[in-house]
Parts: structure tokens; C-alpha cells; sequence
């Protein structure tokens, strides 16, 4: 055949097939860069070849060769994926040129798609990395913070482990509660930061051994709002303020600083306030000594749909005393060394301006 002696002449390795049945066979197991086609064949026609070019060989130019001196054959080819059409008889040289041209732009395709995919590669892994860097942040952030807690728990009384602990027996509820990741973030930053409000509260109320008085009582109570306040000043604990803020609230409305009633009140201050009272309940206080968990079980029954979400309350009695035994056992074991870790960052700071 002319055109394929032709294509030879050219330089270019080429492979003749009598029918479009025998083309469809040798596409299904070569590997070409280009397919010149008849549009009317017998049995297999040209825009069959077309569609088996795109489905085996996606990065081949594809050139229709027609009688049909009609514009619509030439624009239905292009559509479905051909280069260029070309009428018969075939001027050989006109076929080379239009090879070429579609050649390079298939080439440049084929450059396109892959610079492409390095593109999302090369996304992909700086994701990742900056993913695993977000991830480690945090890390170092709840970690300062479980520091910090230990340190206001200190002050407060001398029951250390206070803050991880009832962080602990919160996030066991939030668990049983099935609660999204998010909550349990917000959980645990607002469980180790809790009570940090009192580090504006007078030591002479702050470790009254007797009942306080009205007056101080108010001033015990900001130490919620001055919290709040706090924590909302640092964009990625505004979300855990919340349940700083909301965690002396009652479910059923007569609680501070808003009196937020039911639902209203945030989850993850509703799950804390059950596993804050699990808490105080069996640890030592200035003004009386700890009680068995039977008292602080008996005391949530009670205040289900009182001072608690009856649905918490549910979660909570679902989880048995041996569990909530191993928890307080756990924080023990891993109670930061708040004084240590202090003095740690004392020396950086002392080194760094050195």
C-alpha cells in the first residue's frame, strides 16, 4: 500500500491491516502512537476503530481517512476523539503533515498529563508531611497543656491528678456515647483546662476550708467566664472554651454563669459536668474527705434530669466500677511532673537568652 510505504520512507515503523476486525485484534495486544483509518469498512467501521483506539491506546493520535467530502463526518470523528479527518483520495504528504501535527499535540497531552500527575504527587505527599506535622503540633500543644492542668491542680488543693483524671472519665462516657472525634478533642482540652479560671480567684476563697459565704461564692463563679475568656483569645482552643464556660450549667436550668437548660448546654460540657462530679465526689477537699464510688454513683443517679443529661447519666451507669477503678489507676501512672516540666521551660528560656 502507497500510504504505508510512505510512512517508512518517513521513518516511522508501520503496520498494515486489511479490515477493521484484524486492526481491532492487533490493538487489543500492540502498542501504537497513531492510527490511520478508513471511516467505511465492512463489518467493523472506522468509529468502532476510533472507540477501541481510545478504550486500549488513550495516548494514540487517531486520523479518519473518508470519502465524504462532509464536514459533519470529519466534526462527529473529532468529537468522539480523532485528531483530524482526512478526505480521499489521500494526498500522502498532506498525511504526513497532519501525522505529525497530531503527534505533537498528543505528545504534549501526554506531558501535560503527567506533569500533572507529579503536580498531585507531589501534593499528596506535602500533605501528608504538612498532615504529620499538624499531628505533631497538637501533640506538643495537648501535651503543654496536660502540664499546665497539673500545675492548677496544684494550687487548688493538694489532690494532684484532678484534671487528667476526670478528662479521662469523660472521654470513657464520651466513648459508650459513641461521640464524634471533634467532641472528644474539644473533651480533653477543655477536661485539662477546665478550671483554669481560678487562677484568678483569692487563695482565701480558693482554699476556704468552710462553706463560702454569698460574696464568694460570686467570685468563685467567674472563674468560668475569666476561663472563657482565656481561651478564647487562642483560635484552636475557642472550640474547647465552650465547655470551659459551660460546665457548672444544670440541665435542668439553675446552674451559671448562663443558666442554660436541656440541650442548650454544649455535649462536651453535659458529659463533663457527670464525670466532674465523679471526681470531687471520691477525691479529698479542704472541707471534707473523699467518699466511695458508690456515693458519687448514687449521687449521678439521682441528679439525672436535674443536674445531669439523663442520656449521660445512662452512658455512665452502663460502664462498671472496675472500668472507672482502672481510669483513676491509669492517671496515676501518667500524672505529668508539672514542677519538672515548669523548670524545663524555665532552663530552655534561660538558655535561649543566654
Amino acid at each position: 500500500m502507497l500510504l504505508d510505504t510512505k510512512l517508512k520512507s518517513h521513518g516511522y515503523e508501520s503496520r498494515y491491516c486489511t479490515s477493521g476486525s484484524e486492526a481491532l485484534k492487533v490493538l487489543s495486544r500492540d502498542p501504537f502512537d497513531a492510527v490511520i483509518s478508513d471511516l467505511n469498512m465492512p463489518e467493523v467501521t472506522g468509529f468502532d476503530l476510533l472507540e477501541a483506539t481510545g478504550q486500549h491506546l488513550p495516548h494514540a493520535a487517531f486520523l479518519m481517512a473518508t470519502g465524504v467530502d462532509d464536514i459533519n463526518v470529519g466534526i462527529a470523528a473529532m468529537k468522539q476523539g480523532a485528531a483530524d479527518y482526512l478526505l480521499k483520495p489521500l494526498q500522502l504528504d498532506a498525511v504526513i503533515a497532519s501525522l505529525e501535527r497530531a503527534l505533537g499535540i498528543k505528545g504534549l497531552e501526554v506531558e501535560l498529563q503527567n506533569y500533572r500527575e507529579r503536580i498531585e504527587e507531589m501534593v499528596d505527599q506535602r500533605t501528608e508531611q504538612l498532615e504529620a506535622a499538624l499531628r505533631r503540633v497538637e501533640l506538643t500543644y495537648d501535651e503543654t497543656l496536660e502540664a499546665l492542668a497539673a500545675a492548677l491542680d496544684l494550687r487548688d488543693d493538694e489532690t494532684a491528678g484532678h484534671s487528667r483524671r476526670v478528662t479521662l472519665y469523660a472521654l470513657e462516657i464520651a466513648k459508650v456515647m459513641r461521640c464524634s472525634e471533634e467532641v472528644r478533642t474539644q473533651l480533653t482540652r477543655g477536661g485539662f483546662l477546665h478550671d483554669i479560671g481560678k487562677i484568678g480567684i483569692p487563695d482565701s476563697i480558693l482554699l476556704k476550708g468552710g462553706k463560702l459565704t454569698p460574696k464568694e461564692m460570686a467570685v468563685m463563679q467567674t472563674h468560668v467566664r475569666v476561663g472563657y475568656s482565656l481561651m478564647g483569645r487562642i483560635a484552636f482552643l475557642a472550640p474547647a472554651a465552650e465547655i470551659v464556660l459551660a460546665h457548672h450549667e444544670r440541665y435542668d436550668g439553675t446552674g451559671y454563669p448562663q443558666g442554660l437548660a436541656g440541650e442548650a448546654i454544649p455535649l462536651g460540657a453535659r458529659i463533663f459536668a457527670v464525670a466532674d462530679t465523679l471526681d470531687a465526689i471520691q477525691s479529698d477537699r479542704p472541707y471534707r474527705r473523699a467518699q466511695p464510688f458508690t456515693v458519687a454513683h448514687q449521687e449521678i443517679q439521682r441528679e439525672s434530669g436535674k443536674q445531669f443529661d439523663p442520656k449521660v447519666v445512662e452512658a455512665f451507669l452502663s460502664i462498671g466500677e472496675e472500668a472507672w477503678e482502672r481510669i483513676r489507676r491509669e492517671a496515676a501512672k501518667t500524672q505529668p511532673d508539672a514542677q519538672g516540666a515548669s523548670s524545663t521551660a524555665m532552663h530552655a528560656a534561660q538558655a535561649s537568652s543566654g
